[in-house]
């Protein structure tokens, strides 16, 4: 990627992020949709309670989605280019979905509609609604929108700017995966390590940037971005997720609330520490978590088209012509090289 094709798709990270809010997703034939059908019938054929064929699973149903999309972006350049990433970034970005299910949560606890909250909560997160209150489905939807910030949003942008449409389709196609078969559970403790993990690496910078924008974001919350910082950095480590942590304590202290606690996944529970100083959330929070989450959506797109444009600069140096080479001689170009993808659903379900 040069700077020659580097403008495309960081014009198309940008209109893609824009379309996100103003196009719904289809209610059906979405591609992640059709991506998650895909991968469910092949764990059907592969499945062995065994790390090695989670792992073969993972690169078959990664490798192939990174491949189609960097030979599509290897045949487009110029505007056809923009809107191939603008319609990549559209269909891998979940930002405006996870605010409207997590408006839709907000709408029924004001209304006094806690089983219509409980029937929304699990379009945002994996635990059990019935043993929620209003408080505890107040809680689960601040800290489902602040961690799937970084999984819906901030990730696919960032990878994409690194890589283009293959970074923004391998992202999402990993981040699927996970959503998938990364969870504990008797079935996919070995065979769901492998999407665990490539999801944990594929996640480990973008969950720090959307710490870092979320904390700088703090007053259009009426928050503090020194007070919001100091809770990131004595809190974030303390989440048992080497991500999430970072995410949710951003977010407690820009919002001056607690979060974490003790959450109940069907039969399981499980004690987490708490993140920031304030009182646990309430339904006037869900909101503020919704309005912070799209100042840091917007500031992730603008992060990752400047990022597109840097990756072009640095290749336009680093492969620049000797002196005297003809201007038609070829220039250098990005492989499209880099293993990951993040996918999942486009609100991700692991809080």
């Amino acid at each position: 990627m040069d700077r020659e094709s580097a403008w495309p798709i960081a014009a198309g990270l940008l209109s893609g992020a824009a379309l996100d809010r103003v196009l719904p997703d289809p209610r059906r034939g979405h591609p992640v949709a059709l991506y998650g059908r895909t991968a469910a019938r092949l764990e059907q054929r592969v499945y062995e309670p065994s790390r090695a064929r989670g792992a073969a699973f993972v690169l078959l149903a990664v490798a192939p989605v990174v491949a189609g999309g960097a030979l599509a972006q290897a045949r487009t350049s110029g505007a056809g280019r923009a809107v191939l990433t603008g319609a990549a970034t559209w269909a891998v970005v979940g930002g405006a979905m996870l605010a409207r299910e997590a408006e839709g949560v907000a709408d029924a606890l004001e209304a006094g509609d806690v089983p219509g909250a409980r029937r929304r909560l699990p379009g945002l997160c994996g635990r059990d609604p019935e043993s929620l209150d209003g408080k505890g489905i107040a809680r689960a939807t601040a800290e489902s929108v602040a961690e799937n910030t970084a999984d819906a949003v901030v990730a696919p942008l960032l990878w994409g700017g690194l890589l283009g449409v293959p970074g923004l389709v391998g992202y999402r196609a990993a981040n699927t995966l996970d959503a998938m078969v990364g969870h504990p559970s008797a079935r996919y403790e070995r065979f769901g390590w492998a999407a665990a993990r490539l999801d944990d690496v594929a996640n480990w910078a973008p969950a720090r940037l959307t710490a870092a924008l979320a904390c700088a974001a703090a007053p259009v919350v009426g928050g503090s971005p020194s007070r919001a910082l100091r809770v990131r950095v004595r809190d974030g480590a303390r989440h048992p997720s080497p991500n999430a942590g970072h995410c949710e304590a951003a977010f407690a202290g820009a919002l001056d609330v607690r979060l974490g606690g003790r959450n109940v996944y069907g039969s399981r529970g499980e004690d987490r520490p708490e993140l920031g100083e304030g009182p646990h959330p309430g339904v006037v929070d869900i909101r503020r978590a919704v309005r912070l989450a799209r100042v840091v959506n917007a500031a992730a797109a603008g992060v990752a088209a400047a990022v597109a444009l840097a990756v072009g600069r640095s290749r336009t140096v680093g492969g620049a012509a000797p002196a005297g080479t003809p201007r038609s001689a070829p220039r250098g170009r990005c492989a499209g090289a880099a293993v990951r993808a993040l996918a999942g659903p486009r609100a991700g379900r692991v809080s």
